[in-house]
């Protein structure tokens, strides 16, 4: 490839909008995001089997309903308080507060969420309690290690 085949390469994919910046940008947000819903099936797989409810691959369609208020609460109030911005994938520390400043503005919202779709009432507060820490643990777990593991390959 010739330097003028490169650059009429380049400015046609700047100008579609592929930037490797931008791809990167949309990689790392898809990434988080999904770890984000894996985060919350896994509360809902697991507490729903601590109740003795189906958790099989029978059960999926269930699991995602019960991780339903919680995912869509998180994504919903989640990137108004910037968990999906570039300067935390490599700052552990600054990935760990906002996730659970983010976490805990969220909650209310995927309780009465929770309250207004799957209980038809205000869920219990245990329940409630229970599910503002695990689920921030849950997205903590994951979160954390990733921005650390990013800031690992960052520094070398």
């Amino acid at each position: 490839m010739t330097a003028t085949e490169e650059t009429n390469n380049v400015a046609t994919t700047e100008r579609a909008g592929n930037t490797g910046k931008e791809r990167s940008t949309s990689r790392y947000i898809a990434v988080l995001a999904s770890g984000d819903l894996l985060a919350f099936l896994a509360f809902s797989a697991i507490g729903r089997g601590s109740h003795g409810e189906a958790t099989g691959l029978a059960a999926i369609p269930a699991v995602i309903m019960t991780a339903a208020p919680f995912a869509i609460a998180w994504f919903i109030v989640s990137p108004f308080v910037g968990v999906y911005r570039r300067e935390l994938v490599a700052n552990p520390r600054k990935m760990a507060i906002r996730t659970f400043i983010a976490w805990v503005l969220s909650w209310p919202v995927a309780m009465a969420l929770r309250g207004i779709f799957v209980d038809h009432a205000v869920p219990p507060f245990t329940f409630a309690l229970i599910a503002l820490f695990v689920n921030a643990a849950f997205l903590l777990l994951w979160r954390w290690p990733y921005a650390l593991n990013n800031s690992i390959k960052k520094r070398s």
